[in-house]
């Protein structure tokens, strides 16, 4: 089995097009409200196959040669998982809550490649 590492992406075009911020905020905590149900069933369904549920992110810092900086960009939250391949990982996340019923744009998959040795 392979490991790969899921990292939720969502943009303010996505949010715009779901039309989140136009619903009330009784359809919105409804919305909200099956999201999370339907996240913790997804928990539960890919159970075996979950190494670490991850979590949201919050704001992000860049370090690098210049310094350190706030900055912005469209991570959401991750989550890691075992699977056999990498299109079975993929497969995992097909019709995920983050982007059907919250206003999330995708999932992006990675596999997480060994260290190589020195």
């Amino acid at each position: 089995m392979k490991t790969f590492l899921a990292v939720f992406i969502g943009t303010p075009e996505a949010r715009q097009r779901s039309g989140w911020d136009s619903l009330s905020a009784a359809q919105r905590q409804e919305r909200e409200r099956a999201g999370i149900e339907a996240w913790h069933h997804w928990v539960k369904a890919n159970q075996a196959a979950i190494v670490d549920g991850g979590s949201p992110l919050g704001k992000t810092k860049r370090v690098s040669a210049a310094g350190i900086a706030d900055i912005r960009n469209a991570l959401t939250g991750y989550t890691v998982v075992r699977a056999a391949t990498h299109d079975a990982a993929a497969r995992l996340f097909a019709q995920h809550p983050h982007f059907t019923i919250f206003p999330g744009d995708c999932v992006e998959i990675m596999e997480c490649l060994p260290i190589p040795q020195a």
